[in-house]
């Protein structure tokens, strides 16, 4: 049976500890108590927030004046599927814990998501973020989304072309229509991982990109990888109180790319290099993480109880526990000018954003 409360203050819900209180709260670990909560909340013309890990959100220091229904539904089913030879289809239920489910789909063999272990969050989240990491994203293994439509009051199923997935997007993100239900991924049945795609993780594993390694050598390298930046929950570690990377890595066109390359060569020399990575469409990605360093916003650069992560300039965090939304906000602001005054780019937040804006 649900749980229902009032004044639940939502700090201790989210991975940066920020947040104020949400006015209704209900916790649902059963798919039908999910739909209903959220369709009786839609019936009442009371606001609704869904909320899974809280790893990637950032909610006002005033709280949610609605009804937060928190996502604890629990469930994985594998079946073999005749039109995907070597394919298992694993479906997992939109509250299941993503690093503990990644964990068991190594244990059992099961190659596609062994780039994206450590992360926090829920199976949910991860097609509306269209998580990535190392080289993987979810898109490339995720065959459909269940979810309940809340236009039409029914339970619909997306397949992996109508998610419209893109780099951290798809058709969920930024929009309220549907409610994640469950998702099914079609991995391989290999002890082996996928093709080392990320260069950085090839390094570290000692192979060339393109080589395959034992599935549990890549999830440890990439774990290794992502506690050296604090990007591992650890209670010990208060560089890990943040909401992961900041802010996404910037798309360039033509033009925005020939900018960047003036601009750098000003600021910094003309045998000055940056990070720079083709897109299928022609179009480059460069690194934020980059272009925060070079803009002056260094590790641990701090604006009150908030700083950047001593590990990695991606990530904004609250490491004492001690600050405000509204601190946090400051500081992101601070970067995101910093770089624009700097280079040229805006950068765009990558949390979800809950009655505040950047």
């Amino acid at each position: 049976m649900a749980v229902r409360c009032e004044n639940v203050r939502l700090a201790a819900y989210t991975t940066l500890r920020l947040g104020g209180p949400a006015r209704r709260f209900i916790e649902a670990d059963a798919e039908s108590e999910l739909v209903e909560a959220v369709r009786q909340a839609d019936a009442d013309g009371e606001p609704v927030l869904i909320l899974g890990g809280g790893s990637n959100l950032v909610v006002a220091d005033e709280g949610f004046a609605g009804t937060v229904v928190h996502v604890a539904t629990r469930g994985v089913t594998c079946r073999t599927d005749p039109a995907r030879p070597g394919k298992v289809l694993v479906t997992a239920q939109a509250g299941e814990e993503w690093e503990p489910f990644v964990a068991r789909c190594v244990a059992d063999g099961l190659a596609g998501l062994e780039c994206l272990s450590g992360i926090p969050g829920r199976v949910g989240a991860t097609p509306i973020q269209n998580v990535g990491a190392y080289g993987q994203d979810v898109s490339e293994t995720i065959v459909r989304v269940r979810a309940y439509d809340r236009r039409t009051g029914e339970i619909v199923t997306l397949d992996n072309a109508a998610c419209g997935f893109g780099y951290r997007t798809s058709v969920f993100k930024g929009r309220d229509r549907h409610v994640v239900l469950d998702v099914t991924f079609a991995l391989e049945e290999s002890d082996e991982s996928q093709p080392i795609a990320y260069a950085e993780l090839a390094r570290t594993l000692g192979v060339s990109p393109g080589q395959r390694v034992p599935l549990h050598q890549a999830r440890q390298a990439v774990l290794e990888l992502r506690r050296g930046k604090g990007m591992v929950l650890d209670p010990d570690d208060p560089d890990t109180r943040s909401a992961g990377s900041f802010f996404t890595n910037p798309i360039l066109d033509a033009a925005q790319l020939a900018e960047l390359e003036r601009r750098v060569a000003e600021r910094l020399g003309p045998e000055t290099t940056f990070p720079r990575y083709p897109e299928p469409d022609g179009r480059t990605k460069t690194s934020a993480a980059w272009l925060i360093d070079k803009a002056g916003f260094g590790k641990g650069h701090a604006l009150g109880p908030v700083r950047i992560s001593t590990k990695h300039t991606l990530a904004l965090t609250n490491p004492d526990g001690t600050a405000r939304t509204a601190d946090l906000l400051a500081l992101a602001r601070q970067v995101r000018d910093g770089v624009r005054e700097a280079f040229g780019i805006e950068l765009v937040n990558e949390p979800v954003m809950v009655g505040v804006k950047l």
